[in-house]
Parts: C-alpha cells; structure tokens; sequence
C-alpha cells in the first residue's frame, strides 16, 4: 500500500488507525514490520497513515483469522491493490478459499454435533 495520495487528505496517527480497526498499536507496527502496511513519518518521527490503512488493516485481520500467513496476505496485496490478478495469483487465490472453505466445513459439522448434543440434554435435564 501506497502512502503518498492526496495532498489534501488528512493523514492519521497510528493510534487513531489502531482504535478505527479495533487493533492495537502494536498490532498496527508488525503489519508495517511485515511489510503490508507503511507510514509516512511527521516532522517529529510520528508514523501517519492515510485513510484507507483503516480497511487495510481489517482485510489484514480477516486473513489472519482465516489462518493466512504474513507472506501469503503480501501476495495478495497486489490483487487488492490493482484488483486484477496473473494466473498464478488467481491459482493461490483459490486454493486459499478452498482452504478456508474447508475450515469453514468444519466448524459447521462441529456445530451441527454440539447442536445434536444440546437437543440431547434439553430433552433429559
């Protein structure tokens, strides 16, 4: 992600854009640590995100909830970026939605049998 815009855009501080995205500032320093996010810096050394570091740093959450790497989520900035994607690209793009899909099956069988033991324990208290 770029950071030089708008001249006219209001740049935040990183413990407006930690409180925005409901993350902590050290949260917001390893994903500039990472390289998926960067700061410009003020006079004084302060780091200032633009607006849109606020959606970055959710997209970055939801992909590490879903169980993606730091190196995977860097991949796929480019197709966040441009929102056009090479073969290649679209190849680990699918095979992490089939990952996560997976994932996503297994819960919702795990849910299904703590259903099936609550209706059990709701007919014999």
């Amino acid at each position: 992600m770029s950071v030089t815009g708008d001249a006219t855009e209001r740049l935040m501080r990183i413990g407006e854009v930690a409180r925005a995205a409901g993350v902590s500032v050290r949260a917001v320093r390893y994903y500039e640590q990472q390289g998926l996010l960067t700061a410009e810096r003020s006079p004084s050394g302060q780091r200032l995100y633009r607006q849109d570091a606020i959606a970055m740093v959710r997209f970055f959450q939801q992909m590490f909830a879903a169980g993606l790497t730091s190196r995977r989520i860097t991949e796929l900035l480019p197709c966040w970026d441009s929102g056009h994607t090479d073969a290649g690209q679209r190849a680990m793009l699918r095979v992490e939605r089939e990952r996560l899909q997976a994932r996503i099956d297994d819960l919702e069988a795990a849910r299904d049998r703590l259903d099936q033991v609550i209706a059990i324990t709701d007919t014999h208290p």
